[in-house]
């Protein structure tokens, strides 16, 4: 009885041992990551410390035979179970997609600024037939990092045909827009500089800002550095605004994120999630990848590069960026004399108590509910148009989402 509680033992602490196997290889890769060491001896040191941990955990879990011979054929057992396991992990590991650097195809009418911030950034420009609208309209896509010039200009063009002189562009590390070398360059700093530098490279004197998601949370921020080059705002599905949080990369991640999307449209993966909400189990090179990003993204950029990111998570180097807000951003809004629209749908993916908090620090704030429609659908395009226009538009103003708001709160 006691030979077999010693064998139970030794087999649950091996087991332990065997599950504890990849986050010890992950730790000796972040740690040698974080030395400054490249890509293939971190990736190698890595590897070794799994193999190690592995043998032991496969070493307890084996039982030992009485015979010599029988520890042989243990021996060689474990070494040929251990063989194949490491072979296929450091395959998978080292091994990079074929196609993931693969450039995004270019857009109709798509040009490029070359920003003073060093940014360059591929943007499409809306010309009405006639200009009746001083204030050009700019557009600031969601993610964060995740642009669409073509589905976005398409739905735009609306408020050309009203007389608005209209942008789209790809935010900084996303689309068709470059890429830094090193992701710690990314934010909602960076963001707002090249904005505040596409308003002097156009000319104009304010903007009129769309932001989507994240890009609503960016309009904020410009708004709040720069509140006299801002005409009016509209912040559509508002991401929270002085929260910091990692974006929630997914290979679902559509941009156009509905306000009431049908019930066979994707799910997108919470705010909260981490970055390995994926379809599937994630493969080794993807645990590697996340790892670094936590541990020094300069080394994850160095290991796995721009296209191969952002076809893992939906959104590359700029969406995992995280983005808090500035210091004093609540309180320099709450000083604001600029109109602002809020816009909620019934399925927004963002939270009620997001758009809650933009309507509380904005004085000139008011929020429309979308029942129905897509954040290109008519019914926002028709919001859009009255509110841009200064006609009337039909507000909500309680404090609690309005019946059949299904999205969280």
């Amino acid at each position: 009885m006691r030979a077999l509680a010693r064998r139970a033992g030794r087999l649950l602490t091996g087991l332990a041992i065997l599950a504890f196997s990849p986050i010890a290889g992950l730790a000796a890769l972040a740690g040698m990551a974080m030395l400054g060491v490249p890509p293939g001896v971190f990736a190698v040191t890595g590897l070794a410390v799994f193999a190690s941990v592995l043998f032991l955990g496969l070493l307890l879990c084996v039982p030992r035979p009485s015979p010599a011979w029988g520890r042989w054929l243990r021996a060689l057992v474990i070494l040929s179970v251990e063989a194949a396991v490491v072979w296929q992990v450091a395959a998978a590991t080292l091994h990079a997609p074929p196609d993931a650097s693969a450039p995004l195809p270019a857009v109709a009418g798509q040009r490029e600024w070359r920003l003073a911030t060093g940014s360059e950034l591929a943007y499409v420009r809306l010309a009405p037939k006639r200009v009746t609208r001083p204030d050009p309209v700019v557009f600031l896509h969601g993610g964060p990092g995740t642009a669409d010039l073509a589905g976005d200009s398409a739905f735009l063009a609306g408020l050309a045909a009203d007389g608005y002189t209209v942008y789209a562009y790809d935010q900084l590390g996303a689309g068709r827009s470059a890429r830094l070398a090193d992701p710690r360059g990314y934010g909602l700093p960076r963001d707002v500089a090249d904005l505040e530098a596409v308003r002097q490279e156009i000319g104009a004197r304010r903007l009129i800002l769309i932001g989507h998601d994240s890009g609503a949370r960016l309009a904020a921020a410009y708004l709040a550095e720069h509140p006299d080059q801002v005409a009016k705002a509209v912040l559509t599905s508002p991401a929270p605004l002085d929260r910091q949080e990692a974006a929630s990369p997914s290979p679902l991640n559509p941009s156009e994120a509905p306000l009431n999307p049908p019930e066979t449209a994707s799910p997108l993966a919470s705010e909260a999630a981490s970055l390995l909400t994926l379809t599937r189990p994630p493969s080794p090179r993807l645990l590697a990848v996340y790892t670094l990003l936590r541990a020094d993204p300069q080394a994850a950029h160095a290991f796995a590069g721009d296209r191969e990111v952002e076809a893992a998570y939906g959104s590359g180097y700029a969406g995992l960026a995280q983005r808090a807000a500035p210091d004093g951003l609540r309180r320099s809004l709450t000083e604001s004399a600029v109109p602002a629209l809020i816009v909620k749908g019934a399925h927004d993916r963002r939270a009620w108590s997001a758009a809650a908090d933009y309507r509380a620090a904005l004085p000139r704030a008011e929020l429309a509910y979308v029942a129905a429609g897509s954040y290109r659908g008519k019914p926002y395009l028709n919001v859009l148009r009255a509110f841009l226009a200064g006609r009337p538009v039909r507000t909500y103003d309680g404090a609690d989402p309005p019946p059949g708001y299904l999205g969280p709160r």
